[in-house]
């Protein structure tokens, strides 16, 4: 909801060539619900799926905060404004996000890394 909000703002401001990130962002994050609401995950096993949505949030945090920055800075109008200051909000969401999904990684991790001795033994 957040980068929807973003990129209608970046529409309404003389900002327009940033519009793109938002709606890339947007339509990521929508595909990756609908993957997860008609369970996609348990379909493909091969492809991690935390993963996956770990390196989205870490690119959507650093391209958020990069073109926030670029748009307070750089542009006067309200629209722009309006927009760097919810990407930075972005940046934080994103950021708590990746923080989340980074720790199920260390479990996975640490699981898989567990297991690994105990499947040598058994054989």
């Amino acid at each position: 909801v957040l980068s929807f909000i973003i990129f209608i703002c970046y529409i309404a401001s003389l900002v327009t060539s940033f519009f793109m990130a938002p709606l890339l962002e947007f339509l990521l994050a929508l595909f990756l619900f609908f993957a997860y609401a008609v369970k996609l995950n348990e379909k493909f096993k091969g492809l991690y799926w935390p993963l996956s949505d770990f390196l989205r949030c870490v690119t959507a945090a650093i391209i958020y905060f990069a073109i926030s920055i670029a748009a307070v800075s750089r542009y006067s109008d309200g629209a722009s404004k309006a927009a760097g200051v919810f990407g930075f909000i972005a940046t934080i969401v994103f950021a708590i996000d990746f923080y989340i999904t980074f720790n199920d990684l260390v479990t996975f991790l640490k699981q898989g890394s567990s297991d690994s001795p105990e499947e040598r033994k058994s054989e």
